[in-house]
């Protein structure tokens, strides 16, 4: 018998199955799936003879909102030996684990000593949060996986308030320590970008479409994967374009030629990867959701199937930024996630550029991808925020991002003085003005053009065949008449 678990132990609740809209034995379909976004209404509740019975019924229901989004429960159980609260087994199988490593290795190194330390730290603090943080928005493949996941976005941001703190010569040597060879490593700022642009070769655009290039083609697929809106996408795209050239004068990377940064970027990169990811969210809004118990699948390749689309989302849900009734304060936190995507965007180039980093060492690489992962349960926790009026808080995760992208910045301006020390004023000013200048432009086109289809569609009238009684179709329903029939021969 499947059940459904908070997966701490915590027995299902009337208020758990309601919450999801469905009952556990029926299936979900991709937009089917998704609650309507609710809106501000009057009830009997509103009035001066609203009972307490009504008001506490609220207070619940806003409470309960914010515990999906939150600290989302599990779904049809099917092996309960992975969602059963294990904390002694786990307790003791920890500190066996480290009272072994502690007697048993050598310590003759400080270096080394001081690595087993902090592993050790890292080691039991994602324990904790394995044990103790919430799971956020997403329960596929474990929520174990998502509390480790949030567990490192705390401890990175708590080595960032740490690094805040320290003088640039510090940090530096820190990075020493973790790698020695970024020692030798420095920015050429005398190299040359964006030269010979009226050079047009088959052979030069085929030497920018390296791994670089593939690397931003999936990115922005993963980015409309998250954000499922054409119109925001392309306002974060056409706007980063207009941030690159802004910060060239600080970034020398950034300065590209007019179809390197037309052509193969916007068009190609950005929006090839726009439209595959929009398309692959098309798909799994089609998809019908219906999970079989593994005990239920009498076949070996059956079960190996089933445990890997434990990997694929458990539903999807048909994502709606803005419709032709978005409120100002709606239309506004669109605008401002617009602005902060770009924010984190220019944190990995100054990061990189002022630490001065490869763009494939280690470190880059890992955070891009913590980054990209962390992000996920952030965006959805916004979402939420923004469109459903019965969320009344940001949920956990997204406030830990928003505290990540304000602490990179800081670490940035602090230890970037001389060089922002070249910023142009006039560009910064002009940079803002445009950024909010085409985030509303977008922004508004959006819910223009929702308003549009939604006029288009209520003015269609109905049509109906002459002298064919409405009611005499609903027999002959798949059939055609040999007049039409030959017509359409």
């Amino acid at each position: 018998m499947k059940k459904r678990s908070s997966s701490r132990g915590t027995p299902p609740t009337s208020g758990d199955l309601a919450a999801d809209g469905d009952h556990p034995a029926a299936y979900k379909s991709g937009a089917a799936s998704a609650p309507a976004t609710p809106t501000k209404r009057r009830d009997a509740s509103d009035g001066s003879g609203s009972s307490a019975g009504a008001r506490r019924k609220r207070k619940d229901e806003i409470a309960q909102t914010f515990v999906i989004v939150n600290e989302r429960p599990v779904d049809d159980i099917s092996l309960d030996f992975f969602y059963k609260p294990h904390t002694i087994t786990l307790l003791a199988v920890s500190v066996l684990a480290v009272m072994y490593f502690a007697f048993v290795r050598n310590e003759a190194n400080v270096d080394d000593n001081l690595w087993a330390g902090l592993l050790c730290i890292v080691f039991f603090f994602l324990i904790v949060s394995v044990i103790a943080f919430p799971n956020g928005p997403f329960t596929r493949p474990h929520p174990a996986v998502w509390r480790i996941l949030f567990g490192c976005s705390v401890l990175y941001l708590l080595s960032l308030q740490f690094l805040m703190f320290q003088n640039y010569p510090t940090i530096r040597s820190i990075f020493y320590w973790i790698d020695p060879k970024l020692k030798n490593f420095h920015i050429d700022m005398e190299k040359e970008y964006g030269v010979n642009c009226s050079d047009i070769s088959w052979d030069r655009v085929k030497g920018h479409l390296d791994v670089f290039a593939w690397g931003h083609f999936l990115g922005w697929a993963f980015k409309a994967i998250l954000i499922r809106h054409m119109g925001i996408l392309w306002a974060i795209s056409v706007m980063w374009e207009i941030t690159e050239i802004t910060f060239a004068h600080l970034l020398p990377n950034f300065i590209e030629c007019w179809w390197d940064a037309l052509i193969l970027d916007v068009i190609i990169c950005n929006g090839l990867g726009i439209w595959m990811g929009l398309k692959i969210c098309q798909m799994l809004e089609m998809r019908e959701y219906k999970w079989a118990s593994i005990k239920d699948i009498s076949t070996t390749t059956g079960k190996i199937k089933r445990a890997m689309l434990q990997f694929t989302p458990e539903s999807w849900s048909a994502i709606r930024w803005l419709d032709p009734k978005s409120t100002a304060m709606r239309f506004a936190a669109v605008i401002q996630l617009v602005i902060f995507w770009q924010v984190t965007e220019l944190n990995t180039f100054f990061l990189k550029h002022i630490f001065e980093m490869p763009p494939d060492h280690f470190i880059v690489i890992g955070r891009l991808i913590f980054i990209g992962l962390f992000v996920a349960p952030s965006v959805r926790q916004y979402y939420v925020y923004v469109t459903d009026t019965r969320c009344k808080r940001v949920g956990t995760q997204c406030w830990v991002y928003g505290a990540i992208m304000v602490s990179e910045a800081i670490l940035c301006i602090k230890n970037g003085k001389e060089l922002f020390e070249r910023t142009q004023a006039i560009n910064i000013v002009l940079w803002l003005t445009i950024q909010v200048l085409i985030s509303v432009a977008f922004v508004y086109l959006a819910v223009w053009w929702q308003q549009r289809q939604l006029k288009k569609v209520s003015s269609t009238p109905t049509k109906r065949n002459e002298g064919i009684p409405a009611t005499s179709s609903s027999p002959s329903k798949g059939k055609l008449s040999p007049q039409k029939d030959k017509k359409i021969k």
